[in-house]
């Protein structure tokens, strides 16, 4: 069989067969059944939470891409979500975390820091509404320029460094979403850089706060658990003197280290955090996103049912689901996460019709963000191969469009 094409369990199948170990040993390394793991390797249980596709990725020594067969490309260039751009973001991000990287552009002319401001602003927008094929026609010359302004004595480098950490956090949002989780690394230790030379709190927060999103991705969650906590300590201190945007990402952080608790399966520490979220949450603006971490009581919403869903709770995933007020928030991409967590939720209780409406509405919203989850293409499976719904034929076409075998 294509390796594109083999199902999650099956390559958990051929990892454990590398490792020359029979189903008893991985089952009992992860504190499973024997007959669980058969019915995933066979495709009949499917895995639905990242927690759990961690815990064996981490039991059988291998990269969660090795278990969940990233990156996948697409048929159309619609649907290819920025693939095409990868090598020249590549480039970019390389010649930015090198050292004198900018030396290696020649004498490149970069675009003013007003109209660097305003592609920003565009790209984030591009990034909330998941186009990301779009997105990654703009990005790269974005960083580009960045450099060269932020590689000289300019008296706006400060403000370069700023900007250039926003793109960077796009890059990393489109590496890891695509499975380039290399790439993403690499964003991030940009963004990082860019935090240290400014020295700003907010800088340094937000830093953090995209950090904690790499490790979530690669599913390391104690990594990422610690780096919210020392980011939350770090971060606390300035709290007294600073503005809303420090309380939001105060409240970002919170939700990172709740959903990285949660695939701790540690419930009284993702509540905890999650509530601390809530709080900071009630008192900020409605529609708030200081550094693209959509932080905001909706989102809180959002992130509760995810919360939930890790926890293996479905009967309160859909019980927080239906108070989301998913309309009042001004991002695709939280909408469609949104949905595609109602969904597992739904497949969790066994009510698949509820499952595949959900399903199929998160991606008629931002398909270029869920064609790309691996959580989701389980679930697609899954409900083609049931046959215990009503819209056999739109989930078989989804499947067809994602290339499932």
């Amino acid at each position: 069989m294509a390796t594109e094409h083999m199902t999650t369990g099956q390559r958990i199948a051929r990892a454990r067969h590398r490792k020359g170990w029979d189903q008893a040993t991985l089952a009992e390394k992860i504190g499973r059944s024997v007959s669980w793991l058969s019915k995933v390797e066979n495709g009949r249980l499917p895995l639905d939470r990242m927690s759990v596709v961690g815990q064996v990725a981490e039991a059988l020594g291998v990269e969660i891409s090795e278990l969940t067969g990233q990156p996948y490309r697409h048929e159309t260039a619609e649907l290819d979500s920025g693939h095409s751009a990868i090598p020249g973001l590549r480039l970019a991000l390389q010649q930015a975390t090198i050292p004198n990287g900018a030396a290696l552009l020649g004498n490149r002319e970069p675009r003013g820091l007003d109209e660097l401001e305003a592609n920003v602003r565009l790209a984030e927008r591009l990034r909330q509404d998941a186009k990301f094929t779009a997105l990654g026609e703009v990005l790269p010359s974005i960083i580009t320029d960045l450099l060269v302004i932020a590689s000289g004595s300019s008296p706006d480098r400060d403000r370069a460094e700023a900007l250039m950490l926003r793109a960077c956090h796009m890059a990393r949002v489109s590496a890891n979403l695509l499975g380039h989780h290399d790439l993403g690394w690499t964003a991030v230790q940009r963004e990082l850089v860019a935090a240290q030379q400014v020295g700003s709190p907010e800088l340094v927060a937000a830093a953090s706060w995209d950090l904690c999103g790499v490790w979530l991705h690669e599913a390391s969650i104690d990594s990422a658990k610690n780096a919210a906590l020392v980011a939350l300590d770090q971060l606390e201190p300035h709290l007294g003197s600073g503005g809303e945007t420090l309380r939001a990402l105060w409240g970002a952080l919170h939700l990172r280290a709740a959903v990285a608790y949660s695939r701790l399966w540690s419930q009284v520490d993702a509540e905890s955090h999650l509530e601390e979220a809530r709080r900071i949450a009630e008192v900020l603006p409605a529609n708030g996103n200081v550094f693209q971490t959509q932080f905001n009581r909706v989102n809180t919403t959002i992130h509760a049912v995810e919360i939930s869903m890790e926890l293996g709770r479905p009967r309160e995933v859909i019980t927080r689901a239906e108070h989301v007020e998913i309309a009042e928030i001004a991002s695709s991409e939280r909408q469609a996460h949104y949905w595609t967590c109602t969904a597992a939720g739904y497949h969790m209780n066994r009510k698949e019709n509820e499952a595949v409406d959900a399903l199929l509405r998160a991606d008629r919203i931002a398909p270029q963000h869920v064609r790309n989850r691996p959580l989701v293409r389980n679930l697609v499976r899954d409900l083609r191969d049931s046959g215990k719904h009503r819209r056999q034929r739109e989930v078989s076409g989804l499947a067809q469009a994602m290339r499932l075998a």
